[in-house]
């Protein structure tokens, strides 16, 4: 559940972003990277949230922390979920320490805090991708690029209004229905496209070849000169006219004389007849043609236009939809922080609540046949209880408990340990901790409390100034017999039993 609630998607924090020197201490056990959301596994050692879920996704793991420092010890060394609880004071000052912008060019400072809120992920110089071209580029310069650089962006024709990519800009002006073209004939400008074949039909200074073309005159005139043409050249037409005829009656002369002559000549002029009728009814159709292939290109290039459009509209939508999905992404992203921020202020007042200043502190484990239970799965072995202190600004400690037994008591006896933590004062303190520690499961008909009591041992490192959020646990692995709690007794009432904690206070 612990995990559940302080979770995070992302691994640790790039070791760049220090503007001070990098501490190991600072640094996660798997990725090497600075912890983002920490969390401190059974054997002390941290890991960023994420990269403990990563490990542990797969099942109960060996800590390679342990095994690289020779320190294993199972099943403390063994990585299960669970098995690992978030480390606030280590979050804390992690969050405090000074950063910059890793990003070239930003001068953005802060703390490592003020950097994952505020900073991370929205500066103007991080090095992205143009969502068209795939061009890098620092992100306070995309919307230039968009706008003026980018080949991929979209232009309004500004004949048709229509739109086109920029790189396309040649084609669609090939297709441009209302592209402005220029006539040859009476070099009238600015025609569009779509009227340009009209316009020839009817302009008087377009070119068109002569009637006589088809008897051998290659002359090209003018519409409105065509009669002149044809009168200043009626002697050469007449004159190509009658070679043409001749040449049929030449072929004509090897055919019967007489009357069967004069018969097949008249078939012949028959024929040129119908000849010339037929290639009349050609033209005509061949101009209706024409005007049918030039309706169904106007036609085509519409169809293209507007698929263009339709193409163009649904890449927008595209975009639309993927801006909402960050939006939401980063609204998740927003309320998991807010989430977090609440589970370590219900943590912080909990402590706090918790909290005595007068060396004797009362544990209350409820549900304890649920984690008497899970103690014996392995799923929970060891619980923590909270701080406890023999001043204001006194020692810090806590108590360790194993339901199910520890090394020489393991399944058979309940084992209780004294903890003593790093504190606020630790530097005001005497040092090694040589107060007298008792340790009461207590009776809750106040008749036959289970005591046991003990001196430290300086020289033991347990004692001595803490270097890390805790020192080694020291106490009784032999506790209390678990057949004992199992009897009808009344050391477990509500299913719940009381641990009493009583550090003399003498010499302080």
């Amino acid at each position: 559940e612990l995990l559940r609630i302080g979770g995070c998607n992302k691994p640790g924090l790039p070791k760049k972003i220090l503007a001070n020197n990098l501490e190991d201490k600072h640094l996660c056990n798997s990725c090497l990277k600075i912890l983002r959301r920490p969390l401190q596994a059974q054997c002390g050692h941290r890991f960023c949230s994420f990269c403990f879920n990563k490990i542990v996704s797969s099942g109960p793991q060996k800590c390679s922390a342990c095994i690289k420092e020779d320190l294993f010890e199972d099943p403390t060394s063994i990585l299960r979920e669970g098995g690992a609880f978030p480390d606030n004071a280590a979050r804390r000052e992690v969050e405090a320490l000074a950063a910059v912008c890793p990003n070239e060019g930003c001068t953005w400072t802060g703390n490592i805090k003020e950097y994952e809120v505020n900073h991370e992920g929205k500066c103007d110089f991080t090095i992205i991708l143009c969502p068209s071209c795939k061009e890098l580029m620092r992100s306070n310069e995309l919307e230039r690029h968009s706008e003026r650089e980018c080949p991929e962006r979209t232009l309004n024709c500004k004949y048709c209004k229509e739109p086109f990519h920029f790189k396309n800009i040649k084609a669609h002006d090939e297709i441009c229905p209302k592209y402005p073209l220029i006539c040859e004939g009476c070099a009238k400008k600015k025609i569009p496209r779509e009227k340009y074949v009209d316009h020839i039909k009817f302009c008087s200074k377009f070119r068109a070849p002569c009637r006589f073309h088809v008897v051998g005159c290659d002359t090209s005139v003018e519409k409105e000169k065509i009669h002149d043409h044809e009168r200043a050249c009626s002697y050469e037409h007449l004159n190509l006219l009658l070679h043409f005829i001749m040449g049929i009656k030449v072929s004509l002369e090897s055919f019967a004389m007489g009357a069967a002559l004069e018969l097949q000549l008249h078939s012949e002029k028959t024929k040129v007849a119908e000849l010339s009728r037929r290639c009349q009814e050609l033209e005509l159709k061949v101009s209706t043609f024409e005007n049918i292939v030039c309706v169904l290109n106007r036609e085509l290039e519409r169809s293209c236009t507007t698929m263009e459009a339709y193409n163009r509209q649904h890449r927008l939508d595209q975009d639309k939809v993927e801006i909402l999905n960050n939006k939401v992404r980063q609204l998740e992203r927003t309320v998991g922080l807010r989430d977090l921020s609440i589970v370590e202020m219900e943590g912080k007042m909990k402590e706090m609540s918790a909290a005595t200043f007068d060396g004797i502190f009362v544990w209350k484990i409820s549900d304890f046949t649920k984690k008497r239970q899970d103690a014996i799965a392995g799923r929970a072995p060891a619980m923590f209880s909270p701080a406890f202190y023999t001043s204001k600004y006194g020692y810090k400690m806590c108590l360790r408990i194993y339901l199910n037994g520890d090394g020489a008591g393991r399944g058979t006896h309940l084992s209780l340990f004294f903890v003593v933590m790093r504190g606020h004062s630790d530097a005001l303190l005497k040092w090694p901790f040589n107060q007298k520690v008792t340790l009461m499961l207590l009776d809750q008909n106040n008749r036959e409390h289970i005591i046991d009591a003990f001196r430290p041992d300086i020289s033991s490192s347990s004692f001595q100034r803490p270097v890390s959020d805790m020192n080694i646990a020291s106490g009784c692995p032999l506790f209390c017999p678990l057949p004992k709690l199992d009897s009808k007794n009344s050391y477990i009432r509500d299913d719940t039993i009381f641990i009493k904690a009583i550090v003399d206070l003498t010499g302080l």
